[in-house]
């Protein structure tokens, strides 16, 4: 189910950008998709931190097997110890007991961020060890759908814009902040179709 805002955002960021039209016309018909629960879509972003796709993959497995149903209590129940064998390092198995820690006590409330800015989510889930801005920013974009985040810290991110605006030439992160002004209030829109012209494989977060 396509978000609401998607096909007026594709005409928009299409109108005054050839090269963002012809993305939009190339994909049209997909768009992104929100994936699983808040908890379970972090742990799985603390997991996956530093190895490959492939390995992730397989680690993740490991822990549900293990921990049975993904949710903060799981986690608390079993502890430091529980959470070992399954192939997380010790400081992701504190990551993944903070972000527990962090749900269970209401400091991450998912309830409430229907009412939060942007900024506002990003400073709460920064709060949490293992997550950092270009994580949270990930799940803004993936999880809330938010239209208009920008991850400036993002490697493909870079690479698109300067493969398809600048004839392959690195930009500095101020002149890639200021370039990506034109796709406001669609900066998430303009970003996921970036992504796709370098893999055409839509992300799922």
């Amino acid at each position: 189910m396509f978000p609401v805002y998607w096909s007026q955002a594709g005409a928009d960021l299409s109108r005054h950008d050839p090269a963002m039209a012809e993305l939009v016309e190339r994909y049209a018909g997909v768009s992104l998709v929100s994936r699983g629960d808040a908890f379970g879509t972090l742990a799985r972003s603390i997991v996956g931190q530093q190895i490959s796709v492939k390995a992730a993959d397989a680690v993740w497995g490991r822990f549900v097997a293990q921990i049975g149903e993904v949710v903060p209590a799981r986690v608390i129940e079993l502890g430091e110890s529980g959470l070992e064998g399954c192939g997380l390092s010790r400081r992701k198995i504190e990551y993944l007991g903070d972000l527990a820690g962090h749900f269970a006590s209401g400091q991450l409330d998912p309830s409430l961020w229907a009412r939060l800015g942007d900024e506002e989510i990003i400073d709460e889930l920064t709060a949490v060890r293992g997550i950092g801005r270009w994580t949270a920013e990930m799940f803004l974009i993936f999880h809330q759908l938010r239209p208009d985040i920008f991850p400036l810290d993002d490697i493909g991110l870079q690479r698109a814009v300067c493969d398809r605006y600048f004839a392959g030439q690195k930009q500095s992160r101020r002149v890639l902040a200021e370039f990506g002004e034109r796709w406001r209030p669609w900066r998430s829109v303009a970003t996921w179709y970036l992504w796709r012209s370098l893999d055409p494989v839509p992300v799922e977060y």
